[in-house]
């Protein structure tokens, strides 16, 4: 299992901004992860079947995962460790299109895996694996307006599918679904086009103020009441929670106010901040959610390795996709929550002791593993322990998003 807790995923879009897969980014890569010598007995074999499908499907909430394969890879089979039903196979763009990659591809269709086609460009080599893909992919950066026209015109009759890659704004996004690609690659939908002149939402307003409440020095809990009060799921999750058994309170809680004083300000603060984060995304792609809990979490797990002062690490992950989720510019929204100065100048961009945590974060995120390790050497964390808290970061985050209420109050 342990190359499991090397993985980053990325989200594909589908024209209506849902996510239709996750591209899998494993540290060791496929070919390291199975390590076949081609002596394995049937017995270890069967057991990593079983530890990667049971992977896939909580990486991949059961949507597709894009598995990046090289040619040693595909020629020895290993992809078809992974099931079929829930893997798209990305030819790597510095594979051949020589007879035994075109025929793997093709047993692989057979046998109900989609292929898709990685950085596919202008006069690309690989047009007989191009014939055959379900999935082109064009990276915007790679190719010219009129050359992905091209591209389009030839392979979109044929019921291949196009996925524009590198879509890093929303308006790289419109113009890339206006010239017909159905899938999209990119943070387009984490960096949403803001207008100055749009009002915030009134419950974004409300989850705003109850993360300014709980990150003031004293909890004023009849504030923090009316404001949990006026906002109807939030009351529902409060009451929800504690009357779960995980809890393990005996009489039911009915009271806002009995509930926040029986949990006490520390994780009342905590679990406002949760519940917050949550319903202020609740209209957005769950991936964004999901990243933010995640962000949340691994933060907080580095807390008591490395120096950050009275910052409160968790509120540094929580808040790092805000903007996203509100669709309202960062500064405004910390011209709204009294955050301390460190946290708020690496959340705005700006110097900040906090800046190898925010980056060691981000890293992970996107599996960018070289830098991780580096960030995590210069803050003197072991990188293998550092890996270890983000898998369960990945974990945690996917039981709370999930509504499973016994995981909010581990940690």
């Amino acid at each position: 299992m342990k190359p499991l807790r090397y993985v980053a995923r990325q989200p594909i879009c589908d024209r209506e901004e849902k996510v239709f897969g996750y591209e899998l980014l494993f540290r060791d890569g496929l070919e390291n992860t199975f390590c076949s010598d081609g002596d394995q007995d049937e017995a270890s074999r069967a057991t990593l079947d079983r530890s990667l499908l049971m992977g896939l499907d909580v990486l991949c909430d059961g949507r597709r995962a894009f598995v990046n394969c090289t040619r040693d890879t595909l020629i020895k089979g290993l992809v078809t460790l992974l099931p079929s039903t829930l893997t798209v196979v990305e030819v790597l763009e510095n594979v051949p299109a020589d007879p035994g990659v075109v025929a793997a591809c093709l047993n692989l269709k057979d046998a109900g895996y989609m292929i898709a086609l990685d950085d596919y460009v202008a006069d690309d080599p690989r047009e007989a694996l191009a014939e055959i893909a379900d999935i082109i992919k064009v990276e915007m950066q790679l190719t010219t307006e009129e050359q992905r026209t091209a591209i389009i015109k030839r392979f979109a009759p044929r019921h291949t599918r196009m996925l524009a890659e590198k879509i890093e704004t929303h308006a790289d996004f419109v113009r890339a679904r206006e010239q017909g690609f159905v899938y999209f690659q990119g943070y387009f939908f984490r960096r949403p086009e803001t207008l100055n002149t749009r009002d915030m939402p009134t419950n974004s307003l409300h989850y705003l103020r109850m993360l300014q409440e709980v990150s003031r020095p004293e909890l004023d809990i009849a504030e923090l009441e009316r404001l949990i009060k006026v906002e109807a799921s939030v009351c529902y999750r409060l009451l929800r929670y504690l009357n779960s058994a995980a809890f393990g309170i005996k009489n039911e809680v009915h009271s806002v106010r009995h509930a926040l004083s029986m949990l006490g300000d520390r994780e009342a603060r905590r679990w406002v901040r949760l519940v917050a984060a949550v319903g202020a995304g609740q209209q957005k792609p769950s991936d964004l959610v999901l990243s933010a809990l995640v962000r949340g979490r691994f933060a907080e797990a580095l807390g008591p390795r490395v120096e950050h002062g009275e910052s409160d690490l968790f509120l540094l992950g929580l808040l790092s996709l805000i903007d996203a989720m509100l669709e309202i510019p960062m500064e405004e929204v910390l011209e709204r929550v009294p955050l301390d100065r460190e946290t708020k100048a690496v959340l705005l961009g700006q110097p900040s002791v906090l800046r190898p945590v925010y980056q060691l974060m981000l890293a992970h995120e996107s599996g960018e593993w070289e830098a991780a390790a580096q960030l995590s050497e210069s803050l003197h964390l072991n990188s293998e322990e550092v890996a270890g808290y983000y898998w369960q970061a990945q974990q945690w985050a996917r039981e709370v998003s999930s509504g499973n209420s016994s995981a909010a109050s581990g940690g």
